[in-house]
């Protein structure tokens, strides 16, 4: 934080005043007022993470079994003697959740003895379940009867993250139009009431509904946070800002993981989850608008009003010259968009000058690609994660956890050895613990674990880094479109990765982590078809992004 107490308030700024400069020289990038927004910012990353994935609990496979009409007494027991006569083993100690063995006739009625003998079973012949014994009713697996029917569970995921793909245009429009504030209550409110009425449903498709309406309407919450606070924060601190969020998010998985162990039944897991987000209608009074979204607008008065209530918040002094210069080159840049706007009618379309500049045109191509694979995997890794071996709850809490220092890796080597070395080594680090993983012996829980941790550290220093080397591969004037390119069709990863484990059902249980494998692997390859951008000006046109690599300009 850089501090003005010692300074004449009225001393000019020399040159043109950016809000940038305002922060730097005078309020301050980082003081009490930017550490109370990221304080509230951190509940709402929280709250984000738990609408996000929470259906890894509440959807949860249970372990089923069928029920076997020839032997089953009035009271069903989960796990009865007799049950190695009846259902096929698939492992030491394990049975069959969706088959049973045939009888040896249709004529044969249970035996007086309670003994179910194997006699009255064919163990050659193996028959689906009409009917099951589930172990538990922690999930709507139970409610719904889902049990063997992988498909329609994993489904849910698929639902939420297809909603969260729509509420992406929906939450921009709201925040741009009527500002973040807004944006950020509106959603986080919604993420609380639409949430909570899934506690009363009682049918397949209406829970299904009210997870894509949640995701649709409330999912915008964490990117409006994430914006309000990369726009409060001066330049320096905008990356660490940016990595503060994501823990705080992994934070919240963490928390949710223990939350779920404590309270494993999903109805009581929804009242716990959502009920405290309906006091999130308090921020729109809690925190402050966005300094840049006010100016952006022409409210100079707002935004200046906002400006000395951080820099008295900072205990710093801001010149009253400084804020007439930045009115000033506002409107000059404000008057500059307008006469771009009208020549834009004269430039070939983006798509066109996408084709005339091969080097990006190939950056359009591969960085997708990058997107699917990080989303795929990030998601796909926490989803498979309750169906280890061991603690299903300690292996998310685990897996999530594992983040937050990947998180912070990524954001000290990329400024040490360059963001191509970072992506190249995590992609194919998190692929050899794909393949390790496959064939690691079931037995070996601490070791299999391990390798699963350091796959997901892995994916979590890509998550960092994808964001940054993206943005830093386009031209000022078409970054946001040709970014948002690239996360869009990213979404697609992150809306297959709920249906892996029923992939690993229908075919073969490594499955999931075979495609993690091949997506690492092939991602990884394709960074050594981009340049190094540490160290380079970001170039502001398509001239400037093409040239990257092939000369060394210095960032300024």
């Amino acid at each position: 934080m850089n501090n003005a107490e010692n300074e004449d308030p009225e001393t000019e700024i020399i040159g043109k005043v950016t809000l940038d400069t305002i922060f730097v020289k005078e309020i301050g990038q980082f003081g009490k007022f930017q550490l109370k927004t990221v304080c509230l910012a951190a509940i709402i990353a929280i709250f984000a993470s738990w609408g996000a994935t929470e259906y890894v609990f509440t959807t949860a496979r249970i372990n089923t079994r069928c029920v076997i009409p020839e032997c089953e007494g009035a009271r069903r027991e989960w796990s009865p003697h007799w049950l190695p006569n009846a259902v096929p083993a698939v492992g030491s100690g394990l049975f069959d959740n969706c088959k049973r063995f045939a009888n040896t006739t249709a004529m044969l009625q249970r035996m007086e003895s309670e003994e179910c003998p194997s006699m009255l079973f064919d163990t050659k012949t193996v028959e689906y379940c009409e009917k099951f014994v589930y172990e538990n009713t922690d999930s709507v697996a139970y409610d719904f009867d889902l049990a063997c029917d992988e498909w329609s569970r994993s489904l849910i995921g698929t639902i939420r993250t297809l909603g969260t793909f729509i509420a992406l245009p929906i939450t921009g429009y709201v925040s741009d139009r009527w500002g973040r504030r807004v944006a950020l209550t509106i959603n986080a409110f919604n993420t609380g009431w639409l949430g909570l009425i899934r506690f009363w449903t009682n049918t397949y498709m209406g829970f299904m509904l009210f997870e894509f309406l949640e995701a649709v309407f409330g999912s915008g919450g964490f990117s409006s946070i994430y914006i309000l606070v990369m726009e409060l924060m001066g330049p320096e601190y905008r990356v660490i800002g940016s990595a503060s969020i994501d823990t705080f998010f992994a934070i919240g998985q963490v928390l949710m993981g223990l939350i779920a162990w404590g309270v494993p039944n999903w109805r009581y897991l929804t009242l716990i989850l959502y009920v405290p987000q309906l006091f999130t209608i308090l921020y729109f009074w809690l925190i402050s608008e966005s300094v840049r979204w006010y100016m952006s607008k022409g409210r100079f008065d707002d935004s200046e009003a906002l400006l000395k209530k951080v820099a008295k918040t900072n205990g710093t002094l801001l010149s009253e010259k400084s804020l007439k210069s930045l009115r000033d080159t506002s409107l000059e840049e404000e008057r500059n968009k307008r006469l771009e706007e009208e020549m834009v009618g004269q430039e070939p379309w983006l798509i066109v000058k996408v084709f005339q500049h091969k080097r990006v045109l190939l950056r359009c191509i591969v960085s997708p690609v990058w997107w699917v694979t990080t989303t795929f995997i990030y998601y796909g890794l926490s989803i498979n994660a309750v169906n280890m071996s061991g603690n299903k709850y300690l292996n998310f809490v685990a897996v999530a956890a594992v983040e937050i220092p990947g998180f912070w890796t990524a954001v000290f080597l990329m400024g040490k050895i360059g963001r191509k070395p970072v992506l190249i080594g995590a992609f194919w680090i998190c692929a050899a613990c794909q393949i390790a993983y496959i064939f690691m012996p079931p037995d070996l829980y601490a070791v299999s674990l391990t390798v699963y941790l350091i796959a997901k550290f892995s994916i979590a220093m890509v998550m960092s880094s994808v964001y940054i080397y993206t943005m830093e591969l386009y031209p000022t004037k078409h970054r946001h479109s040709l970014f948002a390119y690239s996360s869009m069709i990213g979404r697609i990863g992150s809306m297959i990765a709920p249906l892996t484990p029923a992939f690993g059902a229908q075919w073969f249980a490594n499955l999931p982590f075979v495609l993690f494998a091949s997506f690492a692997l092939v991602s990884g390859a394709l960074i050594f078809l981009t340049p190094e951008t540490l160290g380079t000006k970001l170039p502001d046109t398509f001239e400037e992004a093409s040239d990257i690599g092939l000369k060394n300009s210095i960032r300024k």
